[in-house]
């Protein structure tokens, strides 16, 4: 099983690059890729940079990469209660150039902030607006206050946080071998 994983965010220090990437982590005997989305940078989207110039290779890039995974996991950053522009501008031109550019992909979301909320609006409207685009997913989890519910080496230290992400792990794993 291949998992693609990303934090939907530009930040060179992504907290949720780092929980995605924990996240996948999870999954033994997987081939596991971690996509850095500075290497997807792309113009902003309008029709007439569309009709202008067509899609920039990054867009189709980042297309095949996700075409590559059985299994992918987004932790989605937030700004101002939705995605961050950057991302939203990626995911624009990957919709215009593929609609369904999730491909029934099954997709672990995440989030993960600084605050009590742990990018539960962004965990939401992903939730409502990736499955008109293909996606199938499969749980959704949100990490609040980062920095104190989280550790490098030891992956989340609160125990009711870590409880609720294991089984979403576990009933993640399950979907994946009953499909």
């Amino acid at each position: 099983m291949k998992i693609v994983a990303f934090g939907a965010s530009y930040s060179k220090h992504s907290i949720n690059k780092k929980f995605a990437g924990f996240a996948a982590e999870q999954f033994k005997n997987a081939r596991i890729e971690i996509l850095d989305l500075n290497s997807y940078k792309v113009p902003i989207f309008t029709v007439d940079a569309e009709s202008e110039t067509g899609f920039p290779e990054n867009v189709k890039l980042f297309l095949d990469k996700l075409k590559e995974a059985d299994l992918l996991i987004i932790s989605m950053a937030e700004h101002n209660g939705s995605y961050t522009a950057a991302f939203k501008n990626l995911f624009d031109w990957a919709s215009r150039m593929k609609m369904k550019m999730f491909e029934s992909k099954g997709i672990l979301l995440l989030s993960t902030s600084t605050g009590q909320r742990g990018g539960a609006g962004v965990i939401e409207a992903a939730r409502v607006r990736f499955p008109r685009h293909g996606a199938e997913i499969i749980a959704t989890f949100s990490l609040p206050y980062f920095q104190e519910n989280f550790n490098v080496e030891k992956g989340i230290v609160n125990e009711d946080l870590d409880k609720q992400f294991r089984e979403i792990i576990s009933s993640t794993q399950k979907i994946l071998r009953e499909s």
